[in-house]
């Protein structure tokens, strides 16, 4: 059947094309790198920076205004808990009571679909029982979001036409726009779950009463409420009829204004009216908050967009953008006193397009780089330039039925998705190499031309055989790869959600690789290998089309219409007879060669963006034709390397004996880890305050960290949050700062996010657009230089400067920051304040993956369950200062959470006062609710607003416990009693936040490893110090204390146990398919010593990583280390995964090679040790070329991997590490399996003579 489709094909090129057109339409229409379709439509996969690792959560939010933590523990979050644990599913319920509100996170198990779970807590929370909560408390369900839903945060800010700052707006007008207009605007984009208003004012009117007033006019506070109430109405009075025209009635009663409000009338006696005026102060004021925004030192408004569970994070964030623009011109304006005219302005602090479409430009980056490198890989080593296009065809194609797949099976694109066709590289030439190689073996040999009657084959016939031949092989090599994924796929939690679309991409792949081998790139063959038989005339007027083309392209500045002229000129002096044919080819490859590595010179620029084009051209060759000639020395002297390994056999395998027991070794001793962090482009600040500090105080810091922050050179913005966003998805108590900062990219990019150049003068300095210039300290400038000051400029911004292709890159950074951890440390230097914690290195993403998974702040941490808070408090501090003592835990990022820290005002009824006054409890808890926190009565309707009218106590009134205790408690019959002689007022220390875990109430211990340690290796050492403080009596756990580690050190164990299944697996179902192959137990074995050779391979390149004798010299001025980005490396998902991709791409050599031996023994059947040796030397030599190709092009195509410094390197790098190394070490693979395989006939022909 397989046969019969690349025949019929081969004879029907015009469905091949059509399907190669399909393929590649297809494909561009699903592309998710935003290209130009023309007119095309377009169709993107979804697209994000990294996957979706949270839990499968969610949040049941639950407001109770004024309430403590701890009455909202006990009234809401302890009886709501222990409803929802029987709903089905349910794996974990974690939830935290805080200052006025319930936040309840129920984690499901994955397999739970996502709005079944909303539905089922629906369906709960509409029939919990009667009494079960207080009288008006109602639980919602959180936004239909998770941990990566925070897509986009904004301020408003007033600006006028040309975006300069003005002000010139309240914040409680700029929170009156945010709540009513931009986020209702904003909540219409397609994706979005939820606007979020944070900062600012939100405006209420408050009744200030005057109890002395109330006291001479005999006025309670009930019947201000009701007369404020009765103030506030409108109604409807249905229609009236007049003159046959209906008119339909309304009553308009809502308050408008103050004075609507002041002339509320409370009380009437003789026809003298008492209206609120006389008794109290009504003004506009601000309502209480519980979260602050700031961005460098100035108190903002702002909002943060929260994208739908499912929706394409990149399409919601264009889907906002636009609105934004739609909503712009719409937004208030005022002229200021200065006769400027400000305009309210949405300016985003925070958007994820700019991480992903540097992570995806990085993946771009690395996946053009690859195919170029393997393009020149297969002309130089094939040497046939018509082969060379076919197989390097193969690959764009290949990528681009990927997309269609992903679109198809709803996969999103993200660094670890894309990375799949990346490490897949290897295995996709692999298949057309073997295929061209078996084409062009055929058209040379001329026995193989010639059919079983003598007559000539013609080139469909040759081509067909060829195929047909080694189809087979292929298939089975391929399957073996793609088989020994399968086991990813069975990965569950974060491991599973990083990697199973991994797994997905690379089957993918190579599945399209197949498809394209097979059935596409025979029939071009065909085409692309038959003679000739166009007329000279016409292959005259083609050239000539041809240098027309390249001078055209010369003209427009591309160079690449050299490499044209050089074909034609070229053609030309062929047909004239001036060179030879195989002279020509050589020269085409030469050319074709050439403009490779100037492109990969010029796009890759291994030695950074700031050395010159000719220095990274000399590198880039020194690199590729180096490798290439030590492998072509290599495939020189193999036949005598192999003839001295058949002689010396056992002396041969103590090599691969050796490699093996230091692999085995190396991974004993390797310290582990759940992923390496990607880098966001960004950080989050997250320091507390202490507990009892209050809005003021924590504004202030709050402001003092970003103005900190702001001053160091490298920092673009940096907007700090104090406190909570209204959404549930943010459960943070004042004492908690969020700062986001956003530090400059290395090199100033253009509006597309490129590194552009720009132009310089003679003297090395940079030239501005209104004619000054700036002196970078990254440019080497002129000694002689000499310009007066105010021609000279300290600072640039991209529109300052004049874009010159031919100029230099900018560089934002100082010569001594050379990471982002060199920005990271000077943060840390500047934000050392009294009263403020330390915190761990976090990035936005990751912390809120981190916190929604955990409930932590960090990515490590313990788990303190205890009884009650005072002894889990305690407990934790005791841990605290024994960790700080424990290897690779960074000091000053141990913090134990201080839970009962919070200073409480108890106000303690006396009840016996209270019978002989006859007042009820109830009337001084109004009275106290009244006074100091203030009672919502009512909301104001004004248009599109709402605002509510507030009674309370004037601040002078309630601002101590003395004033509180002078407030008058109404009595019925006698005159008022001073609140002191009802109660008894006291300090004391409570909650400010109560965090339970299946209504066990537990506390956190946060801490953070040093660089260079590995999460499980610090982990493993705190367990131990701890442990062995406990067996001392050093530390005395109480009764009904437990503790255990969590964070990313959870997920590690996980991961751990999953991949002990998992790798086990994968080399069982790769050494099943080779028996099924070979019918041979010993065969297998054989070609299985290959993956085991190129395992330990892996894992002796990730000890050399982190040797820091290793690659430490300087070429070209750059030390080779920091080139190829060389640190220690930990044991990770990511590294594991590309051990597996690695035991793919190792098994194809050794198929290969096992096949052709197979079939030489079978063919040639010696007799005697001699002829065994010599037919292992034929089958062994036939095939070096493919596998020697396969190789090589797998360990170039992943040195720009392996030297990337882009968004998504990060995970990778350590992909392509094991493979790098594995394939290195997998040269002995040649010759191992010979040597095996010989010695097997060997001893059989041993006991057949006996």
């Amino acid at each position: 059947m397989l046969n019969k489709a690349i025949k019929f094909l081969i004879e029907n090129k015009l469905v091949s094309v059509l399907l190669l057109t399909l393929f590649v339409g297809w494909g561009v229409i699903n592309a998710p790198f935003s290209w130009d379709t023309g007119f095309l439509p377009t169709n993107p996969v979804a697209v994000d920076a990294i996957p979706d690792i949270g839990e499968n959560q969610q949040i049941v939010f639950t407001k109770w205004q004024g309430r403590s933590p701890q009455d909202i523990e006990d009234q809401i979050t302890y009886p709501l808990t222990t409803s929802l644990l029987g709903i089905p599913g349910v794996k974990t319920i974690r939830s935290s009571s805080m200052f006025g509100f319930s936040s309840i996170y129920i984690i499901f198990e994955e397999d739970i679909e996502f709005y079944w779970s909303r539905s089922r807590i629906l369906e709960k929370l509409n029939s919990l029982p009667v009494n079960l909560l207080p009288d008006g408390v109602n639980p919602s369900l959180g936004p239909d979001a998770t941990g990566l839903g925070q897509i986009f945060w904004y301020t408003l800010e007033g600006r006028d036409q040309d975006g300069n700052v003005t002000g010139g707006w309240d914040l409680q007008e700029l929170r009156s726009i945010q709540d009513y207009y931009v986020k209702y605007g904003l909540s219409s984009a397609g994706g979005v779950s939820e606007v979020a208003s944070i900062g600012g004012y939100v405006q209420e009117y408050q009744v200030d009463i005057d109890p002395e007033k109330m006291r001479q006019y005999n006025i309670s506070l009930s019947q201000i409420a009701k007369a404020v109430k009765e103030s506030n109405q409108d109604i409807g009075a249905q229609t009236l009829e007049i003159n046959q025209a209906e008119y339909l009635v309304r009553g308009l009663g809502y308050v408008k204004s103050i004075a609507d409000i002041e002339n509320a009338v409370v009380d009437s006696e003789n026809f003298t009216s008492i209206r609120i005026k006389d008794v109290a102060n009504v003004h506009l004021g601000p309502a209480t908050r519980r979260g602050i925004l700031d961005k460098e030192g100035a108190e903002v408004v702002g909002g943060v967009v929260v994208a739908r569970y499912g929706a394409n994070p990149m399409e919601v964030i264009n889907n906002v953008k636009e609105q934004i623009a739609e909503l712009s011109s719409g937004l208030p304006t005022k002229t200021l006193s200065d006769g400027r005219i400000s305009q309210v302005t949405i300016v985003p602090f925070y958007d994820r397009t700019e991480l992903i479409q540097e992570t995806l430009h990085t993946l771009n980056e690395a996946l053009t780089l690859e195919i170029l490198i393997t393009i020149l890989v297969i002309i130089i080593m094939v040497f046939n330039l018509r082969a060379s296009i076919l197989i390097s065809g193969l690959l764009p194609v290949a990528v681009l039925m990927v997309f269609v797949a992903m679109k198809l099976f709803d996969v999103d694109a993200n660094i670890v998705a894309l990375s799949g066709i990346a490490i897949a590289i290897g295995t996709m030439v692999d298949v057309g190499v073997i295929l061209a190689e078996n084409m062009i073996r055929h058209l040379d040999d001329e026995k193989l031309r010639m059919q079983e009657d003598g007559t000539p084959s013609t080139m469909n016939e040759v081509i067909y055989n060829a195929t047909a031949e080694v189809s087979g092989a292929i298939l089975t090599a391929v399957l073996t790869t793609i088989i020994s994924f399968v086991p990813v796929f069975t990965m569950i939690g974060a491991e599973g959600k990083l990697f199973r679309p991994l797994a997905f991409t690379k089957t993918m792949a190579l599945s399209a690789s197949l498809v394209i081998a097979l059935f596409l790139i025979p029939p071009f063959a065909a085409f692309l290998f038959k003679k000739s038989s166009i007329r000279e005339r016409s292959k005259y007027a083609l050239n000539g089309i041809l240098t027309l083309l390249g001078i055209t392209a010369i003209v427009y500045g591309y160079w690449l219409g050299l490499v044209l002229i050089g074909f034609a000129i070229t053609a030309l002096l062929t047909m004239r007879g001036t060179l030879s044919r195989k002279r020509a080819n050589l020269i085409n490859i030469i050319i074709s060669a050439t403009a490779i590595v100037i492109l990969l010179a010029e796009y890759w620029r291994p030695l950074g963006f700031d050395r010159s084009i000719i220095l990274n051209l000399i590198f880039v060759s020194i690199i590729c034709f180096g490798i290439l000639g030590v492998f072509s020395v290599f495939r020189m002297y193999y036949d005598r390397i192999l003839r001295w390994a058949l002689a010396n056999k056992l002396l041969f395998l103590i090599i691969p004996a050796t490699v093996l027991t230091f692999g085995f070794l190396i991974m004993r001793s390797t310290g582990k880890e759940f992923m390496p962090a990607l880098n966001e482009g960004s950080f989050l600040l997250m320091p507390t305050s202490l507990p009892h500090a209050g809005v003021e105080e924590n504004k202030r810091v709050l402001q003092q960290l970003d103005m900190a922050v702001a001053s160091i050179p490298e920092i673009e913005t940096v907007v700090g949050k104090s406190g909570r966003t209204e959404s549930a998805l943010d459960p943070a108590p004042l004492s908690m700062y969020e700062n986001v900062i956003q530090y400059k990219s290395e090199f100033m990019r253009n509006a597309q996010g490129e590194r552009q150049r720009y132009q310089i003068n003679d003297d090395g300095l940079f030239v501005l657009k209104n004619n000054k210039f700036i002196i970078n300290s990254n440019n080497e400038v002129e000694n002689d230089a000499n310009y007066d000051k105010a021609s000279l400029q300290t600072s640039a911004q991209r529109d300052d400067l004049i874009a010159d292709d031919d100029g230099e890159y900018y560089r934002n950074w100082r010569p001594n920051i050379n990471s982002p951890d060199d920005i990271w440390n000077e943060i840390v230097k500047v934000t050392k304040f009294p009263g403020v914690t330390s915190a761990p290195k976090l990035q936005p993403i990751e912390t809120r993956l981190v916190m929604l998974q955990t409930g932590m702040r960090a990515p490590m941490g313990i788990k303190v369950k205890g009884p009650d808070l005072k002894t889990i408090e305690n407990f934790g501090l005791q841990l605290e200062g024994i960790l700080k003592q424990s290897e690779g835990v960074k000091e000053q990022a141990v913090f134990a959470d201080r839970i009962v820290g919070k200073p409480y005002l108890l106000i303690d009824i006396k009840r016996e006062q209270l019978a002989r006054y006859g007042i009820s409890v109830m009337d001084v808890q109004e009275v106290l609710k009244v006074a100091v926190g203030g009672m919502p009565l009512t909301q104001t309707v004004e248009g599109r607003e709402r605002y509510a009218v507030r009674v309370r106590y004037p601040r002078e009134l309630r601002a101590n416990p003395d004033n509180l205790k002078k407030i008058y408690v109404p009595v019925e019959k006698g005159s008022p009693v001073p609140l002191g002689e009802l109660v008894e007022i006291r300090y004391e220390q409570g909650p400010q936040v109560i965090k339970s875990e299946d209504t066990f109430l537990i506390g956190y211990v946060l801490f953070d490893k040093l660089d260079g340690f590995a999460e499980v290796d610090v982990v493993e050492n705190a367990q131990a110090l701890i442990q062995e403080n406990i067996d001392s009596g050093k530390l005395i756990v109480p009764a009904g204390i437990s503790y255990r580690f969590t964070g990313t050190y959870e997920n590690q164990l996980r991961a751990e146990k999953t991949l002990s299944v998992v790798v086990p697996l994968a080399l069982v179902i790769i050494f099943l398919i080779l028996y099924f192959q070979f019918k041979s137990v010993s065969t297998s074995l054989m070609v299985f010593t290959g993956i085991t050779v190129a395992f330990a391979g892996g894992f002796i390149m990730i000890w050399l990583y982190g040797q820091d004798w290793f690659f430490n010299f300087n070429l070209f001025g750059e030390n080779m280390r920091d080139l190829f980005n060389m640190k220690t490396i930990n044991l990770s998902v990511a590294v594991w995964v590309g051990f597996i991709a690695l035991f793919g791409i190792a098994t194809d050599d050794g198929v290969v090679m096992a096949t052709y031996l197979t079939q030489t023994f079978d063919r040639e059947n010696p007799t005697d040790v001699k002829g065994i040796r010599l037919s292992a030397l034929e089958a062994a030599g036939k095939r070096i070329r493919p596998c020697l190709m396969t190789t090589v092009t797998t360990i170039l195509a992943l040195l720009p991997v392996l030297t990337s410094t882009g968004k998504g390197s990060d995970i990778m790098i350590p992909m392509a590490i094991p493979i790098f190394g594995g394939m290195v070490i997998d040269i002995t693979s040649y010759f191992i399996v010979p040597v095996l395989y010989s010695w097997k006939k060997e001893y059989q022909l041993k006991r057949a003579n006996k």
